[in-house]
């Protein structure tokens, strides 16, 4: 909206695909896999003051405090959890440890037991042994799922998978450094998106998407909302609309 407000057209480039995991400390046990509606339950504005303990989600866990962590609302992670959990972007309780810095969050995880945390699936991957990743109960199929590269490039790990784009100006196109930096990024997206944890997409795609610089194809395929759970094939079989 501010882009057509201010005359900006531009490229919207699908890159990679990330997923968000839901992280406890190694020595949690009982937590194997948790539903949206825990998440919720937890995470709600309304939620804000109350201490939860374990217990109090599953009557089989332990009555231990639920120590939360996460992003700050800065963050884009914040976006994308609160809208898929919550049901509204940047609806969530604010009494928690909060931190741009992954590090800290997984420091804290680290060493607390009742620990409850969600931030990039990259740093799980980095941090194995320190934390521990949970399944999430994929609310179409009812299967419990545990985050990795193949169930987020299969589509199977939802709600908690995002695809991960660069937007360019038309206009600056016409500067041969930001085209010439716009083609590289696309020729070596997949190869940078495996070394930094996240989901290249299908190798098939990235010509189409290079085909989208050169064309000049402008627009968006989302409708001015975020929208979850839209899978890697969906998202590139979708129409620009301006």
């Amino acid at each position: 909206q501010e882009c057509a407000k201010n005359g900006v057209r531009y490229i919207e480039l699908p890159i990679a695909y990330d997923g968000l995991a839901v992280v406890v400390n190694p020595r949690n046990n009982w937590a194997k896999c948790m539903t949206v509606e825990q998440l919720k339950e937890i995470w709600k504005p309304e939620s804000q003051g109350k201490t939860f303990k374990w217990k109090d989600l599953d009557p089989k866990w332990p009555d231990i405090p639920i120590k939360l962590c996460g992003p700050g609302s800065d963050s884009g992670t914040f976006d994308y959890f609160t809208e898929a959990i919550v049901g509204k972007a940047k609806a969530s309780r604010g009494d928690y440890l909060a931190s741009e810095d992954d590090n800290v969050l997984v420091q804290f995880a680290s060493r607390e037991r009742g620990a409850l945390c969600y931030f990039g699936l990259a740093y799980v991957e980095e941090n194995k042994g320190k934390i521990k990743a949970i399944q999430i109960k994929n609310p179409k199929t009812g299967e419990c799922v545990a985050p990795s590269l193949e169930t987020v490039r299969s589509g199977k790990y939802q709600p908690l998978s995002r695809p991960l784009f660069i937007y360019v100006n038309v206009k600056a196109l016409e500067r041969p450094e930001v085209k010439e930096f716009v083609d590289f990024y696309i020729k070596n997206a997949e190869k940078l998106s495996r070394q930094v944890g996240y989901i290249p997409l299908p190798s098939k795609f990235y010509p189409e998407i290079a085909k989208r610089v050169e064309q000049r194809k402008v627009g968006t395929v989302f409708g001015g909302e975020p929208e979850v759970g839209l899978t890697i094939d969906e998202l590139v079989k979708r129409e620009l609309k301006e």
